[in-house]
């Protein structure tokens, strides 16, 4: 049946009208998160009603509500879900009929996901789909035939399995975690399915349902499920997580449930959050989100729990005692009363010590959680000086499993952060850095857990270098140890290493600590920065970066030790920041600074470049090259060359350049980088040196989209410039096939004349966290170690053309840059250069400079 206009355009006035009336009442505050969902729902039901009289539905057809449209939570810019449950098949007039409704449904403005199926239909897909199943345990007639609802809402009763419904669910929502890390402090959740979000409690009313419970959570309190207290928690989360859910539609006009950076402020303000103690009302406003999530999980545990205990009373078989204070109920720990953490305040530990050591066991009863949480404030300040408390602590960090899951576990109930104090400061701490995608205790944990990995037979195959070195250190209780205190310091104003290592060393102590374990954890706390730095900032093919970063480490077990808490920490800190270039630059450092070490310590003379010489000398050989084929060449070469190239890059070098050094024409080539760095692209220029030369290379690597990490810039003594490049490939583009067009492309660009062309900088945006966080440009200029050069550091928002924009401003003052290495941390470009030029001696043109360089590099709201 054909709608008419003069029937849909008055409808869907009036449904525009309704929806913005309730969003000024819900804005204005006179109505509430659940009065809004449950208004908006009415409107639509009544919509419906009132379309159907025009469009009606298939003989003896019923029109059902499902999933929270079912609910009566209906969110602002939420899909609509209808279920047209057919009396029996459809025939085309039937067809006819659902294709005129569900095209009216559209026209009138709701957006509808319709499902038309018969009853017997419903149940083969719920048989299938766990979905499915859900949404129909939230149905609700609309309209059409009671009969057939309520023939479906008997039939569905009977089919509905609770015990396979809580399994379905469970293992739902753990896969659903497992996507997300187990965590909701991620810098930009999702308020509907990161865990402690409305998913996690929506899948608690659920079970709920299956299990014949109606009502909302006082309803469950009263059934016993739940205590009053934890019942008020759940209601004043969801309150919270509605309402800003609602906001988040009204603010981004869609069903964006993502907190983004974009919306963060205007949610604060729309909440009435000011800032406080020098926070910005946004940071204020996701800390109150983390913390309500964090009790969402909470008590979702605890229920989980207490759900699986009604439906599976044969796995609660008779207790099996473990202690005088613990027994094993099935495959959970258990106390044997609730008085025990009163009477014996060290079962708070003791606790989580056994779960670890006993592989039968999967998690606690649901009262041992809640009186976990309840007794939380029995652990004092005095608690951790405790000689039988601080025993249960270090063995739980020696255990050989469960530690990771105990420490995350104790974090969500509390317990870490009475045990150690300072671990209250970084919990839900956001760190706007453009780098870290994690708050600090999550970052922290996953520090820990990546740690774990390395010891794990089963992640041989993921990390098999880290997991030798483990076995090798022998103690990787003392790196989780030092991985609980490396980011303990932040967000108190001063260096957070240092700030750190007193917290260590304070805890140390007062665990009587052997002290040479002690030494090692504090010194990892303090140094835990210094081989990430050294490896991206500094060039490790110099002997003399090696000599002062062995100088700094000491001995081969420090460096072990601080290259795995490097390789962990660095690796949860955000997805995008660990690259492939990255792991070779702290595996070339670990290997030159563990040999300078072993010949230190067996008092052997070593002289690098020799052997650096002979080693290129023997891969050439092994290539087919005639003895002394490479002496001329290398005559037109200095020191810093060979200093800052491996014997590898200089094999391959006189290779490609043998008999040609004195040609022309531009030589370029290109190849995967020599491990299988995935992406990663090694490239050679030798031509005759010109200026601007640098600048026209990286103008057009910048316009071919390619990322370079790193530059070595040389000039011989015959005036050929003999530059090399490590580039990452766009993630969209197989790096093998970008060899041939380098090829081809930076010769016809290099015999151009003229000025270098701009670079086409378009078409990539600056990340969201940059328009709402400001991060200014920060510029250093120092001398180097030798006095010989001048170390500029550049930190500053990635951005498109960022080496282009340096290289430009420095030739354009005549400095020169031997090398460059570019470090690209998240959305955070962290660049340093080596370079020389004659204005850099007066310090007045040094500041002029570095100031030229902020402005040159500013993104428009920075720019002063």
């Amino acid at each position: 049946m054909a709608s008419s206009a003069e029937h849909l355009a008055p409808l869907k006035d009036e449904l525009a009208t309704g929806r913005e009336a309730f969003a000024r009442a819900f804005l204005e505050g006179s109505l509430s998160p659940a009065r809004y969902l449950a208004r908006h729902a009415h409107l639509v039901d009544e919509t419906l009603r009132r379309l159907l009289e025009t469009h009606p539905l298939p003989r003896g057809a019923a029109l059902l509500a499902v999933g929270g449209y079912g609910r009566g939570e209906l969110y602002p810019h939420s899909d609509i879900d209808v279920l047209i449950l057919l009396a029996q098949a459809a025939d085309a007039e039937d067809e006819a009929r659902v294709h005129a409704l569900v095209a009216a449904l559209w026209d009138v403005g709701l957006q509808v996901g319709a499902s038309v199926r018969t009853l017997e239909q419903s149940l083969a897909l719920a048989d299938e789909d766990i979905t499915v199943a859900t949404n129909l345990l939230e149905s609700r007639l609309v309209a059409g035939s009671r009969v057939l609802y309520r023939t479906f809402r008997e039939r569905y009763r009977t089919w509905l399995d609770p015990r396979a419904f809580y399994e379905a669910k469970r293992q739902e929502q753990e896969q659903r975690h497992a996507r997300m890390l187990g965590s909701p402090f991620a810098l930009e959740p999702n308020c509907k399915e990161h865990p402690g979000g409305l998913r996690d409690l929506q899948l608690l009313v659920w079970i709920a349902r299956a299990l014949g419970y109606r009502g909302g959570w006082s309803a469950l309190a009263a059934k016993g499920l739940l205590t009053p207290t934890e019942a008020q928690a759940l209601s004043r989360c969801q309150s919270f997580l509605a309402r800003v859910r609602i906001h988040l539609h009204l603010l981004s006009r869609r069903a964006e449930d993502r907190l983004l950076f974009d919306h963060q402020e205007q949610l604060a303000q729309r909440l009435g959050i000011a800032g406080r103690d020098g926070r910005r009302p946004a940071e204020v406003f996701m800390r109150r989100y983390y913390l309500t999530a964090k009790q969402v999980l909470q008590v979702n545990a605890i229920l989980m729990a207490t759900f699986a205990e009604a439906l599976f009373p044969e796995r609660q078989r008779l207790p099996f005692p473990i202690n005088e204070r613990f027994q094993q109920r099935g495959d959970r720990l258990d106390v044997v009363s609730e008085e025990v953490f009163v009477r014996h305040p060290e079962a708070l530990l003791e606790v989580f010590l056994l779960l670890a050591q006993r592989s039968e066991l999967t998690d606690f009863t649901a009262r041992t959680l809640r009186l976990l949480w309840a007794h939380r404030e029995l652990i004092d300040d005095a608690y951790h000086l405790e000689p039988r408390h601080q025993a249960l602590f270090l063995d739980l960090l020696r255990q050989r499993r469960g530690i990771v899951h105990g420490l995350r576990r104790m974090n969500q109930f509390g317990i870490l952060s009475r045990y150690i104090p300072p671990w209250r400061r970084i919990i839900c701490q956001m760190q706007y850095d453009l780098y870290h995608a994690y708050t600090v205790d999550t970052h922290t944990l996953m520090v820990v857990r990546n740690l774990r990995c390395f010891t794990m037979g089963e992640h041989a195959h993921e990390y098999p270098a880290m997991n030798a070195l483990m076995f090798e250190f022998g103690q990787p209780w003392l790196l989780y140890l030092a991985a609980l205190f490396h980011d303990i310091g932040k967000g108190r104003g001063g260096d957070h290493c240092v700030i750190g290592a007193e917290e260590a060393e304070r805890f140390c102590r007062e665990h009587r600590l052997a002290e040479p374990d002690a030494e090692l954890a504090v010194w990892l706390v303090r140094h835990h920065l210094e081989m990430s730095r050294t490896a991206q900032k500094e060039d490790i093919s110099d002997p003399e970066v090696v000599a002062r970063f062995a100088a700094l480490v000491g001995d081969e077990r420090r460096l072990i030790a601080l290259y795995l808490l490097t390789h962990a920490d660095i690796r949860g800190t955000s997805p995008k920041v660990w690259t492939p270039w990255k792991e070779r630059l702290l595996q070339d450092l670990f290997e030159a600074t563990r040999r300078h070490l072993r010949q230190r310590r067996q008092g052997l003379a070593h002289d690098p470049l020799t052997a650096r010489l002979e080693d290129a000398r023997r891969l050439l050989r092994f290539h087919g090259l005639r003895p002394e084929a490479e002496t001329p060449f290398w005559r037109t070469l200095d020191t810093a060359y060979f200093l800052r190239h491996s014997a590898e890059e200089i094999a391959w070098h006189i290779r490609i350049l043998y008999g040609r050094f004195q040609q022309e024409e531009p030589v370029v080539r290109a190849r995967l980088l020599p491990d299988g760095e995935g992406s990663g692209i090694q490239l050679m220029v030798y031509t005759r040196d010109a200026p601007e030369l640098l600048l026209r290379l990286i103008a057009g690597l910048a316009q071919l989209g390619l990322d370079v990490w790193e530059a070595k810039i040389h000039t011989t003594h015959a005036g050929y410039a003999l530059d090399s490049f490590v580039l990452r490939a766009p993630d969209d583009l197989p790096a093998r096939e970008l060899l041939p067009l380098l090829e081809y492309e930076l010769p016809r660009r290099l015999m151009q004349e003229g000025p270098p062309p701009e670079p086409d900088l378009g078409g990539r945006r600056l990340p969201r966290l940059v328009r709402h966080f400001p991060f200014p440009p920060q510029i250093h200029l120092r001398p180097d170690e030798r006095g010989q050069h001048y170390v500029l550091s550049v930190t500053a928002v990635d951005q498109p053309g960022l080496l282009y924009k340096i290289v430009r401003t420095l030739a354009r003052h005549g400095i020169a840059i031997d090398m460059a290495r570019i470090d690209t941390l998240g959305e955070r470009a962290e660049d340093t250069f080596l370079i020389r030029g004659e204005m850099l001696e007066a310090p007045e043109r040094r500041n002029a400079l570095a100031a030229e360089l902020a402005r040159a590099i500013a993104l428009p709201q920075t720019a002063k």
